[in-house]
């Protein structure tokens, strides 16, 4: 298996990525094959140096101390799980991000054993919530709630699209694009299916946006964190149906017009959930800006560096960091929208995620942020595992390394 620093030498060999991009163009990544990486651009790294940070957070995560140190953790016939370290359970959302590293960084035999830990363990087989995966599980693989939570499926379907195009397909669940394009149906038809329950689809038809749970009140609001216009516009070129293409285009439009209506004018900062206008969703304090809506600064941005969508998003994310920086070296991790701190606790998620907020900012409110995930510690101990996802996703994304995997030219 190549290091992601052998695959990246051999990229900028070959041009596919570019040591550094200019200003924003219009067009992102997605169109040009040029990646920002911001760590050469607004701190003089060289690619060497972000490849060989990249090579060691994989490192200590893969191959580091078990009880303080790794995420991913190898077991029998050939499976592996990323565990949530304080909650004591697997989730989709880590499994999917983990297996959306594991393809950024050309790693098919780690990426295989998650996804099949996932496949064989999370999957509903049968029952109103066939073709969803249940969204935790202890760490034998028993399922601690067989309902989905959207975001893992959504991640899920993107990193099969993207292992499908680097790797080919392979046979049975290994067939990434027959699964991804199975799980993309599911998500967007399960209302059709007559042995549902109360089960239904992962976006709401009328609106046009994925819902934080496809059943009961759930699937009634959305979590701002949960709308990736940027894989809605993959799924728009890649879903089988022409129908579906379409739904996923509209997505993604829509989903860039709820970010507007759901970040606070002055702050910039977005609520956990929120209703489909955009307003927050009052929810056991989840109308405010907590751990789920840290990532609700990248969405926004990582659409603009692939797409170059909107200029709405550039000024998105100066005014989210200026009001960020504002609060000091020890900013609080958790607000309410107006800025009202909520916590005096500080954590390195947030701040990786406001370094990729940098992707769609101008350079002098993008690099105070840049330089801090430069020079975070690899997060480590009981709370690694949120923090710790989103710093190496922070570290490909910054680093020019998260990149789109389209099919091969015909």
């Amino acid at each position: 298996m190549r290091s992601a620093s052998g695959i990246f030498a051999l990229l900028l060999g070959l041009g596919v990525v570019a040591p550094a991009v200019a200003a924003e163009s219009g067009r992102g990544g997605a169109a040009t094959g040029q990646y920002r990486n911001l760590f050469h651009e607004l701190l003089g790294k060289s690619e060497a140096e972000v490849t060989a940070k990249i090579d060691a957070t994989w490192r200590q995560y893969s191959q580091g101390d078990e009880q303080t140190q790794r995420l991913f953790y190898p077991v029998a016939d050939d499976l592996a799980y990323v565990p949530d370290i304080a909650n004591h359970d697997v989730r989709t959302e880590g499994m999917s991000y983990g297996m959306m590293i594991c393809v950024q960084l050309d790693r098919r035999q780690e990426f295989d054993r998650i996804w099949k830990w996932a496949r064989t363990r999370l999957y509903n087989q049968s029952g109103p919530m066939r073709g969803f995966f249940a969204w935790h599980a202890d760490f034998a693989g028993h399922a601690l709630d067989p309902g989905p939570a959207s975001d893992g499926e959504e991640w899920f379907v993107t990193a099969l699209f993207f292992a499908a195009h680097r790797w080919g397909r392979g046979d049975g669940i290994f067939d990434y694009e027959a699964e991804a394009q199975a799980l993309l149906r599911t998500m967007l038809h399960k209302s059709e299916e007559a042995d549902r329950g109360d089960y239904t689809d992962m976006f709401d038809r009328e609106s046009a946006q994925v819902v934080f749970v496809p059943h009961g009140e759930g699937a009634g609001f959305t979590d701002p964190s949960y709308q990736l216009p940027a894989f809605y516009e993959l799924w728009a070129r890649w879903a089988a149906a022409p129908a579906d293409r379409a739904f996923c285009s509209r997505a993604a439009n829509v989903s860039r017009a709820f970010f507007k209506k759901a970040a606070h004018p002055v702050t910039g900062l977005m609520p956990d959930y929120a209703n489909f206008d955009g307003t927050p969703r009052v929810r056991r304090g989840h109308e405010d800006f907590r751990y789920d809506a840290w990532r609700a600064l990248s969405n926004p941005a990582l659409d603009h560096a692939w797409f170059g969508s909107d200029p709405w998003v550039v000024g998105q994310s100066n005014r989210v960091l200026k009001f960020l920086a504002a609060q000091g070296p020890a900013c609080p991790n958790q607000f309410r929208l107006d800025g009202t701190p909520l916590t005096t606790g500080t954590s390195s998620g947030l701040f990786a995620m406001a370094a990729t907020a940098g992707l769609a900012a101008d350079a002098d409110v993008a690099r105070p942020f840049v330089d801090r995930l430069w020079n975070l510690p690899i997060p480590e101990g009981q709370y690694r595992y949120y923090d710790g996802l989103l710093y190496l996703i922070a570290l490909l994304e910054v680093g020019g390394r998260f990149q789109v995997i389209a099919p091969p030219a015909k």
